[in-house]
């Protein structure tokens, strides 16, 4: 049987980064990084939309804005010293309902309080910085910090440095839970760990209940469904443009992104999914997980809280084009509904419910003791703030 001093089960943006965390200060550390997949950021880490988020979403009693904006500048630094592609074309978020103000002012708020920039504009900036905004919108505000990043070359790149630096990667081989005498179970048999970082994305709930931990929480899928804008269409966007966010929703609304290489495309989703994998309507889903996951969504429909049936009937209507084509025309008025064209990106948000409250638990969750740390809610903007957000889990842990 191996033995290593760390095991990392999981190698998507936040297994890497925390894998790197403990060997920056345990160099000499045996560590392995365990993954099911055939390579690393199959899943959520390497289908995002590659934004790194300025962090003013984020109210500053959050996990997540302690590790968003730092998070997002160690993110760029590291993109610099590994020639990464980083394209810092700011966002704008445009309010085009008065009822928007509020959240604004709220935005804006987050924004001093964490020391981000973020300015609100006048049209005519608006119109400057992205000229297929809203002419009338009601207000805006520009975060010219906000980027776009080469996701695939932040994932090589780490796992580059890991292999340097000693770690031992063992793809399409999972870790199952614990093992014989104190030993981790995985599908390749048994190994000796002297602790374990749970950073398995979707599935770190089931992980983690096998140790005795998330006994109140089960991780549910949301599918985010993208379309790509047609050539002539996406050469009138810029960078990003976002609508102010329904502060009583947990998702950001239909924004249009253009990404590293060039595209732009219009979404996110979040449509609840039949499975941790259903990125297709039926591929990646099964009857008995379905069966469960329905189970849960239809018990968090019933009991309401934090307006979960209003997100669940406006996330199901984006399925119908001409639905999703509205949204996206508020933030885009020239848009034509032939200038959408098919996409197979799509990528699934794994998000934390409290099972106890009946709700969507929306911060970021470390349950853990002395032989294991659990990460059970590693969801958005967890790319951006990853390196940040290791150095949490890494000194949550103790083991370090």
């Amino acid at each position: 049987m191996e033995h290593f001093d760390f095991v990392i089960a999981g190698a998507g943006i936040v297994g890497l980064t925390t894998a790197l965390t403990v060997l920056r200060r345990a160099p000499a550390a045996r560590l392995a990084i365990i993954e099911k997949e055939p390579g690393p950021g199959r899943h959520a880490s390497g289908r995002n939309s590659g934004v790194l988020h300025c962090g003013l979403y984020y109210g500053s009693d959050t996990k997540k804005a302690k590790v968003c904006a730092t998070g997002g500048r160690i993110m760029a630094g590291f993109a610099a010293e590994h020639g990464i592609r980083l394209n810092r074309c700011g966002k704008v978020l445009v309010a085009t309902d008065p009822a928007q103000l509020p959240a604004m002012e709220r935005l804006l708020a987050n924004a001093r309080d964490g020391g981000i920039r973020a300015t609100r504009i006048d049209n005519r900036t608006l119109l400057a910085l992205e000229p297929a905004a809203p002419p009338e919108a009601v207000a805006a505000i520009h975060c010219p910090d906000t980027a776009v990043i080469d996701v695939k070359g932040v994932l090589a790149a780490l796992v580059a440095r890991l292999t340097e630096a000693g770690a031992r990667f063992f793809f399409q081989r999972r870790v199952a839970g614990p093992g014989p005498d104190g030993a981790i179970a995985t599908t390749a048999g048994p190994v000796a760990a002297g602790f374990l970082f749970n950073c398995a994305g979707a599935y770190a709930d089931v992980l983690a209940r096998a140790h005795g931990f998330a006994q109140n929480y089960a991780l549910v899928p949301f599918k985010g469904l993208y379309w790509k804008l047609a050539p002539a269409s996406a050469a009138r966007i810029r960078g990003n443009i976002y609508p102010v966010p329904d502060m009583a929703m947990p998702f950001l609304g239909v924004h249009l992104t253009r990404g590293i290489s060039g595209d732009v495309y219009v979404g996110p989703t979040a449509i609840p999914a039949l499975g941790r994998e259903n990125y297709g309507i039926f591929a990646g889903a099964h009857p008995k997980e379905a069966a469960i996951i329905l189970t849960r969504l239809a018990r968090l429909y019933l009991a309401d809280i934090d307006h979960f049936r209003l997100l669940a009937h406006t996330e199901l209507r984006k399925y119908a084009k001409s639905h999703f084509y509205r949204c996206a025309r508020r933030l885009m008025p020239s848009l034509g509904i032939d200038d959408l064209v098919p996409t197979t990106k799509a990528g699934i948000r794994p998000q934390l419910v409290n099972l106890a409250q009946g709700r969507l638990e929306m911060d970021y969750i470390l349950e853990g003791n002395a032989r294991s740390l659990h990460v059970l809610n590693a969801i958005s903007p967890a790319f951006t703030g990853s390196f940040a957000f290791a150095e949490m889990i890494v000194a949550a842990s103790g083991a370090v």
